[in-house]
């Protein structure tokens, strides 16, 4: 219930974003209209058509983005024809005379006179519109849609959001028409404030065409409403945590105590059912029962986040450590991106990290989902008698951690040792410690989903290809040059000798790239402040910063070796083909 709130709330926030500023026009000229017969079937139909469009494209795929894009056309159509009859009678009987039905329906929503399915027909236009303009904001709500999996509650939850941002819009619409009231009362300018409106839906058409609700529009939301909805969306997952433990959890510890030695850790709740795998690799298919006995660590991860990329060194130390004493690690391989559900290439990030401890491919996050997880990386510590009795969220914290598995082996023996050394793992590349001290740039997403600071004039174009260029970023800003297509998780390179301008202030950056489809390698160069990086390049390159993509993972591309200062970093492709997803930083 919770989260539906919280959908609801951000849906509601999006009348204080920018983006939702071509849409406007179009709701506020139902000012004057009776709500039952025209402004709620309008906001109804807006609803409906958001809920669905995003529900496709939140379990269907590019596909359904694309068959948004031809609806988007249409309702550019629809709607400009709208504005046009607003205009002027006399246009509307030449617009609609091709098509005499819709050109009735259209003159009838202009001379006020449409029922319930002409404001309905409006409605739909506009949520055709609205959905891809609320991209950057909505990414929130699909990322915790898509962590639970594609069901009615994905649905439900995106129509929680259209519900708060049509609330928004409601409440906007009558405060409209006391407006427009007042001001027929005292200046009796009622056909030049139709007109006006007839202008401001064509603005509105206008700027939908040329991209700038999903390029500058969206652009300006970020800084206004994503980072409250964010916060939101960060409360809840502050909320939730391990399950709690069963009635009857503490009173099975009592009974099943050891004799000796025993751990001052508190019960946190129960180890959590393992079934929802699609493979194990490493192992057979391991249950909470076999479990029994041992202590066991369950390792949230995906093979291309950087945070989890830097904890495998020590979960892998721990495992060769202790496993005569009893310590099983189990890998559960939840995917943030769609080429992380490709089983092969877990094979290969494996085989590359030296796993040998066993790993369960979570792609329908049923694993996740049992322990109401949240995070990347997450460390969930069960002692023998399968309760939870230590978390860690996050990188950091290893030498606690360490002691927490050693008190458990302990309590587990039914003696306490002495207190042993901890591991001290040589990490090198991207699985070295960050430089937290100096570090300036945060995680950057390239699709447009969930993208920022994306400076390129021309805008996003979403799933089309697009010529971009970039002038000087400021810090944490960023852009594309060449030709792209941009997509809701990574932007793919049409052609050639395109590249991505970053300036960053961290000792590491990263770049998660892939091959592409035709799985063709790709070629790369990088320059920092205009030069090749020398003692700077990451562990992916040469010092003259040349490199391969060959396969979909994380690339570290420069490790500043002296003074860690704000840098110019620019990549620039060889080959077409190449994706881009995320950039990140130590």
């Amino acid at each position: 219930m919770l989260l539906f709130l919280i959908a609801y709330l951000a849906g509601a926030l999006t009348i204080v974003s920018p983006c939702i500023l071509p849409v406007l026009p179009f709701v506020l000229s139902r000012a004057g209209q009776p709500f039952a017969r025209s402004i709620l079937p309008m906001l109804v139909g807006m609803i409906v058509t958001f809920a669905g469009v995003a529900t496709l494209a939140a379990v269907g795929g590019s596909w359904a983005v694309h068959a948004n894009e031809i609806g988007r056309y249409a309702a550019i159509a629809l709607i400009a024809g709208f504005g046009v009859t607003l205009l002027s009678p006399r246009i509307a009987a030449v617009v609609t005379r091709p098509a005499v039905a819709l050109g009735s329906r259209l003159s009838q929503q202009a001379s006020g006179k449409g029922g319930v399915s002409t404001s309905f027909l409006l409605g739909v236009a506009t949520g055709l519109l609205w959905a891809p303009c609320a991209g950057p904001i909505l990414g929130l709500v699909l990322t915790g849609a898509a962590l639970q999996g594609a069901n009615v509650q994905t649905t439900l939850l995106l129509t929680a959001y259209a519900a708060g941002a049509a609330t928004s819009l409601a409440m906007a619409v009558l405060a409209g028409e006391k407006v427009f009231a007042a001001m027929k009362r005292s200046l009796g300018v009622g056909e030049r404030l139709r007109q006006g409106l007839g202008i401001a839906v064509l603005a509105g058409v206008t700027a939908i065409a040329l991209g700038l609700d999903t390029g500058l529009l969206s652009r300006l939301s970020y800084a206004s409403s994503a980072g409250i909805e964010q916060s939101l969306l960060d409360k809840l997952h502050g909320s939730s945590g391990v399950a709690e433990p069963g009635g009857n959890a503490m009173q099975l510890a009592a009974n099943d105590a050891r004799k000796g030695y025993q751990s001052d850790l508190p019960v946190l709740g129960r180890l959590q059912s393992l079934d929802g795998a699609v493979e194990w690799l490493n192992s057979k298919p391991l249950t909470a029962e076999e479990l029994r006995g041992k202590v066991v660590l369950v390792d949230f991860w995906t093979y291309s986040c950087i945070n989890c990329i830097r904890t495998i060194p020590y979960v892998r130390a721990w495992a060769e450590k202790y496993r005569d004493q009893g310590l099983v690690v189990i890998g559960v391989h939840s995917p943030e991106f769609a080429f992380e559900k490709r089983i092969d290439n877990v094979r290969q990030a494996i085989d590359k990290f030296q796993i040998g401890y066993p790993v369960a491919i979570d792609n329908n996050f049923k694993i996740w989902r049992s322990f109401a997880n949240n995070y990347w990386p997450a460390h969930y510590f069960i002692d023998a008698k399968g309760q939870i009795r230590h978390t860690q969220f996050g990188e950091g914290d290893y030498e606690q951690s360490e002691r927490v598995i050693q008190d458990l082996l302990a309590e587990a023996a039914g003696s306490k040792k002495a207190d042993a050394a901890t591991v001290a793992p040589d990490a090198k590349g991207a699985e070295a410690a960050p430089d937290l001290a100096r570090l300036q740039s945060g995680e950057s997403y390239i699709g447009y989903l969930r993208a920022a600071n994306f400076i390129s004039p021309e805008g996003v174009k979403a799933d089309a290809a697009r010529d971009y260029t970039v002038g000087e970023p400021g810090l944490n800003e960023w852009g594309l040059t060449g030709k792209w297509t941009v997509g809701g998780e990574q932007a793919s390179l049409d052609q050639a000798g395109g590249g991505i301008t970053y300036r960053f202030s961290a000792r590491d950056l990263h770049l998660v790239l892939g091959p592409g489809a035709d799985g063709k390698k790709v070629r790369f160069q990088v320059k920092v402040d205009g030069a090749a990086p020398g003692a700077d390049h990451g562990s992916d390159i040469d010092a003259d910063g040349n490199g391969t993509v060959s396969e979909t993972r994380l690339y570290q591309l420069v490790r500043q070796s002296g003074e860690v200062r704000e840098r110019t970093f620019e990549i620039h492709f060889l080959d077409p083909g190449v994706e881009a997803f995320v950039f990140t930083f130590g």
